[in-house]
């Protein structure tokens, strides 16, 4: 599923607008975003899941078509672990 079909589905399910259904959308993810970009970024939706932020330590890595040894600089990675309800639906 896309964006454009979720923000399709939620105007249907919801009985909005698909330019206010894509406001919420955005709005959404624009604020999970935003929490994850704080130090300690986190974000729980109970029975659904668990956004957070990790630290990628740097490491040394080879080029699948050299071979050669590179190295891979230290990043911030998102992490999303499902909550119960979410994998028992599944």
């Amino acid at each position: 599923m896309t964006k454009t079909e979720m923000i399709a589905k939620i105007a249907a399910d919801a009985g909005i607008s698909k330019g206010a259904a894509a406001k919420a959308v955005n709005s959404f993810l624009g604020t999970i975003a935003g929490e994850l970009k704080k130090k300690d970024g986190k974000v729980t939706l109970t029975g659904f899941g668990t956004f957070s932020k990790v630290r990628r330590k740097a490491r040394t890595g080879r080029n699948p078509q050299t071979g050669e040894a590179i190295k891979i600089k230290a990043s911030n990675s998102v992490k999303f672990k499902a909550g119960k309800k979410l994998k028992e639906s599944v």
